[in-house]
């Protein structure tokens, strides 16, 4: 439903997702968006009823556009290639989009989260992990520790944490995908 000034949700999550990127997920807020439209707050919330709810929109926006770039990435990969461009999209997508990564980090609520992109990344997750020969609960711990190692090393990363010494950050992030690799491979059984 186009509105004033041809305001359209899918218009709104869009501009908010921009702003993320510009200013900070945590700097979201419909009065923000208000004024990049140049229009009152009130013109929004037909499209969006809260802060919070376009922060979600944002999130639900985030994980749809990672999954298809994992998606794609992942497409004839199996194994040690699928794992490095499985984590190179990540790290890249947060590069490029801070504030929609912040936004993908976003806790959903159970119904939301199932009804979004976060059970590809799930999926796509375990579709790797099937190359390493993994059954659970080694399968679950696997996802956790990818999604920890990635998520950890480019929050670090984004903060300027590693900035100040040498070696530099892709001889870093290389490295640990070719040690993530070899743990995957080789895990030591209990």
């Amino acid at each position: 439903m186009a509105g004033r000034a041809g305001l359209t949700t899918e218009r709104l999550v869009q501009a908010g997702a921009e702003l993320a990127d510009e200013v900070g997920f945590d700097h979201v807020t419909v009065s923000a968006l208000a004024r990049r439209f140049d229009v009152k707050v009130a013109s929004l919330y037909s499209h969006v009823k809260s802060s919070q709810d376009l922060k979600t929109k944002i999130a639900l926006l985030a994980l749809e556009e990672l999954a298809d770039r994992v998606a794609a990435a992942l497409a004839g990969r199996a194994g040690k290639d699928a794992l490095t461009a499985f984590g190179c999209v990540y790290r890249d997508y947060a590069r490029e989009h801070p504030g929609r990564y912040a936004a993908a980090q976003l806790r959903l609520d159970p119904e939301t989260a199932a009804a979004s992109a976060g059970g590809r990344h799930a999926q796509m997750t375990r579709a790797i992990l099937r190359g390493y020969d993994l059954t659970e609960p080694d399968q679950t711990h696997a996802v956790r520790l990818l999604g920890s190692v990635f998520h950890g090393y480019v929050s670090l990363e984004m903060g300027g944490g590693f900035s100040h010494s040498a070696p530099g950050t892709q001889e870093t992030w290389s490295w640990i995908l070719d040690h993530l690799e070899a743990l995957l491979r080789n895990r030591p059984v209990p």
